[in-house]
């Protein structure tokens, strides 16, 4: 799953994965290693929608559920043996074949006293698995990895290691402890605890979202203004989107450019309200585009809104500016529009497609 020769690989099944496709690699590199491999574009309101139905059946067993991504979360399922009548194992071996019947996918489980344990057993049994991996167990099993095993754990921190003739987890078990925070400063007491199996890390079912974006990569490099300015409004209304299914609304709309040498801009500017109308967005990203515009090819552009806040806050009616209501009230009539006939049933001028040579 990706976009197009310049994008990068959203996932890849496991027959891709045994020719060294992995997921955030150039789809090139990806082709020139699977030549044979079918790219699908990634349809993410369908990957949303199921996941909302996972989570619903996750919220069945525990309301502690903290989402990582759009496919994975954690769940603390302490006390809840009382509650159904039957030990964490097999709550879980329950949720996997619920999901599969209701939902139709598989799911793979780890289960384990903590976090790190947890993520680590669920990746031991994929596609379809369920593993479980005791605390007792986890020195000894952790032990032969490379240090690159461990969370947090780059080149530049296996770097420092290895000066200190450490190269595996084993290696980091039997360290002192004050040495690794004399090297690493933090990070050195935190991988030594996850070299032991240890993670104080509490489940979180309040996880705030901090920012809602969107980004697209061109197939070919883009300087002109015209074209990127209809990709950016195209964004603005994928943003525009997701807040409102959220009901969520931003007063921060961030701006994302990355040029041909792979440098990256942001940019950001402040509303005087918060929003999560698309023309809201486009209007204050479309003001920090035009500064940018000065000749440099552009390979990806984006637009993301932080400082989130409930929608109830979101666009108050203004009788110094009739005109931004009436707006308002036009993007709104769109969305129902969109809501009964479908997305493409009704657009504006700027999404129709055009000759993009500005």
């Amino acid at each position: 799953v990706g976009g197009g020769a310049r994008g990068v690989v959203t996932t890849a099944c496991y027959i891709a994965r045994t020719f060294g496709v992995r997921s955030a690699m150039p789809m090139f590199e990806a082709r020139r290693l699977c030549p044979s491999a079918v790219v699908v574009p990634p349809d993410i309101p369908k990957y949303a929608a199921v996941a909302r139905e996972v989570r619903k059946l996750m919220y069945a067993l525990t309301p502690m559920v903290e989402p990582v991504s759009i496919d994975e979360a954690y769940l603390d399922l302490s006390g809840t043996e009382r509650l159904h009548g039957m030990s964490a194992a097999k709550s879980l071996a329950r949720l996997a074949r619920d999901v599969e019947r209701t939902v139709g996918i598989t799911v793979s489980i780890g289960l384990s006293a903590n976090k790190f344990l947890a993520k680590i057993a669920s990746d031991l049994d994929k596609p379809r698995g369920f593993a479980v991996l005791s605390p007792a167990e986890a020195r000894s099993f952790l032990a032969p990895r490379s240090l690159s095993f461990l969370p947090g754990v780059g080149r530049v921190t296996q770097q420092k290691l290895a000066a200190a003739g450490l190269r595996t987890v084993a290696d980091l078990q039997n360290a002192n402890e004050t040495d690794l925070l004399r090297r690493l400063g933090t990070d050195g007491p935190r991988l030594f605890r996850l070299a032991h199996g240890r993670d104080a890390r509490p489940v979180s079912a309040n996880q705030e979202t901090k920012s809602i974006s969107a980004e697209t990569t061109f197939e070919a490099d883009i300087a002109s203004y015209r074209p990127l300015e209809k990709q950016l409004w195209l964004l603005s209304e994928k943003v525009s989107a997701r807040l409102k299914a959220q009901g969520l609304a931003g007063s921060t709309v961030n701006l994302k450019l990355k040029s041909a040498d792979f440098r990256i801009r942001t940019r950001a500017r402040s509303l005087s309200d918060p929003t999560q109308l698309a023309a809201r967005l486009f209007e204050a990203g479309r003001d920090l585009l035009a500064r940018e515009i000065d000749g440099t090819p552009y390979r990806l552009i984006g637009i993301g809104v932080s400082s989130l806040t409930a929608a109830s806050d979101a666009d108050p009616a203004s009788l110094l500016d009739p005109v931004s209501g009436r707006s308002a009230e036009a993007e709104r009539a769109l969305d129902r529009v969109r809501e009964r006939f479908g997305r493409d049933a009704a657009m504006k001028g700027i999404a129709l497609p055009q000759n993009d040579d500005d």
